[in-house]
């Protein structure tokens, strides 16, 4: 089993990479500076430090008040050896109200994100999109680069179009797998996303993802085909010209108008 040993003074702690949990620790410390870089200052939340690679960095800037969250026990037991002065939460991200954690104001995001869990994290983000101007980290490369694509191309997806809905995607910086113990199967990115001056879509928001998601779980098929079920097979909404394209062929703003169209049809309907 791949492992990580450190002593401090009397005290020995083993930290086990777990694959339930999809950790691999980052061993590059110049990559965990330039992760850091990424972030200038403000309330942040670390997801995942692990051992602390990139933690030690956000500590150093007096302009960012971190606080990390932390699933795994071994590590938690770690962290408070090596860093206690480290706000650190024992828990699981993805069940935090993060309201409670952070009553107030703006927070940052950021990590080397678990693969495993990667797309949820995004998703919780987005439920908190008013509150979280910047979200950067460390994720599997073809998550990043399905994040980042564009219109037209074959990893633009559901992941592409609701958070480009809300953010500005940056694609960094790739790096390669031998910085990892143990070191993953894939190459691994990472991204920043920075809150857009969208602050609310012109459409039904919970109508839209549901469009989005609809329409890409069929992604091959015309859209007249995928989103029938939301206004009834054979209804003459679907012969209008942006039905007999595919999901990866619309922009952001297509998602929305085409939304409306759809909001507007149910309205008929129940009138």
């Amino acid at each position: 089993m791949q492992q990580v040993r450190a002593k401090k003074q009397s005290c020995e702690y083993t930290v086990r990479a777990k694959k339930f949990l999809g950790q691999h620790f980052l061993t590059d410390l110049k990559v965990a500076q330039r992760i850091a870089e990424t972030l200038l200052s403000g309330r942040t939340i670390e997801i995942g430090p692990g051992m602390g690679v990139l933690t030690q960095y956000l500590l150093k800037n007096p302009q960012i008040r971190l606080t990390a969250i932390e699933i795994d026990r071994e590590s938690v037991a770690y962290l408070k050896e090596w860093y206690p002065e480290l706000d650190l939460i024992e828990g699981d991200f993805l069940k935090l109200d993060l309201d409670q954690l952070i009553p107030e104001g703006e927070f940052n995001v950021i990590g080397n994100y678990p693969y495993n869990i990667s797309s949820q994290i995004f998703f919780k983000v987005l439920d908190y999109k008013d509150r979280i101007p910047v979200c950067s980290g460390m994720i599997q490369k073809e998550v990043a680069e399905r994040i980042a694509s564009k219109p037209g191309k074959k990893a633009y997806g559901i992941l592409s179009v609701l958070l480009q809905a809300y953010y500005d995607i940056e694609y960094l910086f790739t790096v390669d797998e031998h910085v990892f113990n143990p070191p993953p199967k894939v190459k691994s990115a990472v991204i920043r996303m920075t809150r857009n001056k969208r602050r609310r879509l012109d459409c039904d928001e919970a109508l839209f993802k549901t469009v989005v998601k609809t329409a890409f779980n069929q992604r091959r098929k015309q859209m007249r085909n995928s989103l029938q079920q939301l206004v009834g097979k054979g209804n003459p909404i679907l012969e209008e010209n942006i039905f007999t394209m595919r999901p990866e062929q619309l922009t952001v703003e297509q998602f929305v108008e085409l939304t409306k169209l759809i909001e507007n049809e149910r309205n008929q309907d129940i009138l």
